[in-house]
């Protein structure tokens, strides 16, 4: 009998995967600071985590434990470096979120774009008659995305781009310019280059040493007035105060945060208070649909490890 620790609590139709399956039987923990955990990952073979920090500490002593499972596709809060040295697979949800995340993106940029606040606001405040005093919204049609990442949520992005009809280009150091043609988009080599004539420019790609800090106030000073940035992949990626005072200072037009460096954000953190900034809870993934999905897929890739029969696609390499 395998047991399962589900850390901080899922969609049922994924825990109903191991209640049908005789061979596994499982606990639910809600809080990562539940002061049993340490008591309860001991003895467990498994466990799935969604966004709390799995410290080397607690995995430790998981002596039993052979597999993680992320509910989602970010794997920067498990110390990875202690799952390798003890041999613990990490697994994610690489098929659940795409759609969703690339919906959410679409769905900020128009936000953004239309200045759906300040829009939505003249009409509630009473303010009809002064709509001529708005500055314009603008279009989408025919202007430059540079998606980084090209990923399973970059080839979603990618087909909803260009259903608006936007010129697409992708920078992705591992994806192969023939696979992005195949798509209908343009490889670029050099991010720094790049970004100089995009309109807008979206983040799919992980956290780590390198990415760190990637969108600093050096980038963004070289990006047109008019463009607008999204982060639904990782905080930090964007250095948050550059970002704030190239919003203030007008370099770009604006910009939409799904993720922080911090989470929750501290209220002091003054893009909270940045009305050129469309924020959302890191909640990209949060279509009722995904998370039955990503609920499925997490428990999934459990029982498909222990069954020998999890995709490669589907681990993080260590």
């Amino acid at each position: 009998m395998k047991k399962i620790l589900i850390i901080q609590n899922i969609n049922e139709a994924g825990p109903k995967l191991l209640t049908d399956h005789p061979d596994y039987e499982f606990e639910i923990i809600e809080d990562i600071n539940d002061p049993s955990l340490k008591e309860k990952i001991i003895d467990c073979d498994g466990a799935s985590l969604r966004t709390a920090k799995l410290s080397g500490e607690i995995i430790d002593l998981g002596k039993k434990l052979k597999i993680i499972s992320r509910h989602g596709v970010g794997y920067d809060n498990i110390d990875l470096d202690t799952c390798k040295k003890n041999d613990i697979t990490v697994a994610i949800t690489a098929t659940a979120n795409a759609v969703a995340v690339a919906e959410h993106v679409m769905f900020m940029l128009l936000n953004i774009s239309k200045r759906k606040s300040m829009y939505d606001d003249c009409v509630k405040k009473g303010n009809f008659n002064d709509r001529n005093k708005l500055p314009k919204t603008i279009e989408i049609w025919g202007k430059n995305i540079l998606i980084a990442g090209f990923g399973r949520i970059g080839q979603c992005l990618i087909k909803r781009c260009l259903g608006f009809e936007m010129n697409v280009f992708v920078y992705d150091p591992f994806v192969s310019a023939e696979k992005i043609e195949s798509f209908g988009g343009k490889k670029v080599d050099d991010l720094k280059e790049a970004v100089k004539t995009m309109d807008a420019i979206s983040l799919h790609i992980p956290l780590n040493d390198e990415t760190k800090n990637m969108i600093n106030l050096d980038l963004l000073k070289t990006m047109k007035k008019n463009c607008i940035i999204i982060n639904a992949a990782r905080g930090g990626i964007i250095n948050e105060t550059d970002l704030d005072k190239a919003l203030n200072d007008n370099l770009i037009f604006g910009a939409g945060l799904d993720v922080f460096e911090i989470e929750p954000p501290e209220l002091n953190n003054l893009l909270l208070k940045n009305d050129k900034v469309f924020l959302s809870p890191h909640t990209a993934a949060f279509t009722e649909e995904c998370m039955i999905r990503m609920g499925k897929e997490t428990i999934q890739n459990i029982i498909d490890f222990f069954d020998e029969k999890l995709e490669k696609s589907k681990t993080v390499k260590l």
